[in-house]
């Protein structure tokens, strides 16, 4: 059995629990004007590619995505009864291979581009109304990733090996998920979609560079599964 039915089916168990409860747990948790918590995760992140249209027409370059984690806090804002604000900091890694299948050698066609970065997005959580122990929502936002091993004032680039990557970028993400009130606090799983607005890719020196010349945009695009304490 996968790692991923096991944990599927643990909510799965968690949420029939909630649902067979005759008492309502933290009944007046929701009256709360702020609160915080924090959160343990994982992620699949890889990049969308788009090439340049007249640069290197036989360009073929492939990415490998990765397993990575996550972990941050969590501070939410009630603005009304469904709907809240949310500020969720937190450290994201990941690795991912990049294949320039059109280079021949080992050494020029593979690049890893390992990151780790601050996440910090800015949500709106919409709700629906509580029933027994439990609460769906959806999650809409943007976020800032600053990336600390993006390499980009490395003066070496991809002729030295060195794959850089901008320092700043811009996500926008959205989600759903479901609140599930235990009798000491609220559990909240939920899913993610992550998605670079900006181009990330932090171009080699020369502009024919046979790595960097060919693409017009690379942006992270992953997946989050996040398991809330609140």
């Amino acid at each position: 059995m996968s790692k991923k039915l096991v944990v599927f089916g643990i909510i799965f168990l968690m949420i029939s629990s909630a649902f067979a409860q005759r008492i309502d747990y933290l009944p007046s948790f929701d009256k709360r004007k702020l609160h915080y918590g924090f959160y343990l995760g994982i992620n699949q992140n890889d990049f969308k590619v788009d090439l340049q249209p007249s640069t290197i027409t036989n360009a073929n370059i492939l990415v490998e995505d990765q397993t990575g984690f996550n972990v941050g806090l969590i501070a939410d804002l009630r603005l009304h009864k469904n709907i809240n604000l949310r500020f969720e900091p937190g450290l994201v890694s990941n690795s991912k291979k990049i294949y320039f299948n059109h280079l021949t050698t080992k050494r020029d066609s593979v690049r890893e581009a390992g990151s780790t970065f601050l996440h910090m997005p800015i949500l709106f959580k919409f709700s629906t109304n509580r029933l027994d122990n439990v609460r769906p929502y959806l999650l809409a936002g943007v976020a800032y990733d600053y990336n600390f091993s993006s390499n980009q004032k490395n003066p070496d680039d991809n002729s030295s090996g060195e794959f850089r990557m901008k320092t700043h970028n811009f996500m926008y993400e959205v989600g759903i998920g479901i609140d599930i009130y235990l009798y000491y606090f609220k559990f909240s799983p939920s899913i993610r979609g992550v998605f670079a607005i900006n181009n990330e890719l932090t171009y080699d020196n020369d502009i024919n560079s046979k790595w960097t010349s060919p693409i017009k945009y690379l942006g992270t695009r992953g997946v989050f599964l996040n398991f809330a304490f609140e």
